[in-house]
């Protein structure tokens, strides 16, 4: 993982001479220190500017987090013009000169600047992080932050304030996804797993479209197939597999088979091309898994409980088969799991 860039923007000796104290408070980020000209400092590099206006829009499209040690009504001023969405918009911290008081202003769960200012608050003996988001402060289930955490694809997130304020105000919302995924959720009060929608209060944590406020896993795709299958024939039925469930290649994280089929030449061929790190599993491996699968030659042949169905399984995050077997022109099997 690539270290959080982190610019650190002073404006008088002060503020430059706080910078100097924190900067080895932050030696496992990339950190740049900007300042003016003419001030005293320890730093190996300082990057200099005139007037704060000509670094703000550089700062705000180069670096994960900001970190000012300023007035906050300046910071306000300054970042007010660069403001796009919550998505998008980098970490904005405000630190005073003494290192004690810290506040994550902007961006404080996806951009990350609430656990910043929870790591700089922890190293520094005596500093107080003031963090202000509603969930935070009452201990409700921020959505965005479970999504961020577990690597999930982020949705119509207009959305996520009519879900935030009804779980703070203590409203039921359901969630409309697979027991699995569920129970990884850390809080759940107020929250209950539905197969179908019945309420408008509704996140969906699943790999498919809705206008809900949704949350999308990565998927893993199990392919089982005839022997000497081209690579033309795998990618057809791949392409059509998604089509036929409104699913994107980027979605798709890995593939997986029976270990019979780690020589097919156009399976390997197909894995190269889109790079995925192919995974091969055992009979053994396969008939341990509880369950019931859908009828497959591979019993027949092999005595197994089946070969795409079972490798999505294993393969995936959550173990959780999402769609069963489809078989595509009588000599490929594909099954999708989370």
């Amino acid at each position: 993982m690539d270290k959080l860039k982190i610019a650190v923007v002073t404006i008088n000796q002060p503020s430059l001479t706080a910078a100097c104290n924190l900067v080895p408070y932050l030696h496992d980020y990339h950190v740049d220190v900007f300042g003016k000209k003419d001030l005293e400092h320890n730093l190996e590099h300082l990057n200099l500017y005139g007037k704060i206006d000509e670094i703000m829009q550089p700062a705000w499209e180069g670096y994960d987090a900001i970190v000012c040690i300023l007035a906050m009504g300046a910071v306000v001023r300054k970042i007010a013009p660069f403001l796009k969405d919550k998505a998008t918009d980098p970490a904005v911290i405000v630190i005073n000169l003494a290192l004690d008081k810290i506040v994550p202003l902007l961006s404080g769960h996806l951009g990350g600047a609430n656990e910043l200012s929870d790591t700089i608050a922890s190293r520094i003996e005596g500093c107080v992080n003031f963090v202000s988001t509603a969930t935070d402060q009452t201990k409700t289930l921020a959505f965005e932050m479970f999504a961020k955490k577990n690597d999930l694809e982020i949705h119509n997130l207009k959305e996520l304030a009519l879900i935030s304020n009804s779980l703070l105000n203590k409203k039921d919302v359901e969630v409309l996804t697979c027991e699995a995924i569920y129970e990884t959720i850390p809080n759940k009060k107020n929250l209950t797993r539905v197969d179908e929608q019945t309420s408008e209060l509704c996140v969906n944590i699943t790999p498919f479209d809705s206008p809900l406020l949704t949350f999308k896993p990565k998927v893993f795709l199990g392919i089982g197939c005839n022997r000497d299958t081209s690579f033309e024939d795998i990618e057809a039925g791949f392409l059509w597999f998604l089509k036929e469930h409104k699913l994107k290649v980027e979605q798709i994280e890995n593939i997986a088979s029976f270990e019979a089929k780690a020589d097919e030449v156009g399976l390997l061929e197909f894995a190269k091309k889109y790079n995925f790190d192919i995974k091969f599993y055992n009979e053994e491996q396969i008939n341990a898994l509880q369950g019931e699968f859908s009828p497959s030659q591979a019993t027949k042949f092999f005595g197994l409980k089946g070969v795409s169905e079972p490798s999505s399984i294993l393969s995936s995050k959550y173990n959780e088969l999402i769609i069963p077997k489809n078989v595509y022109e009588k000599k490929i099997t594909i099954a999708a799991a989370v």
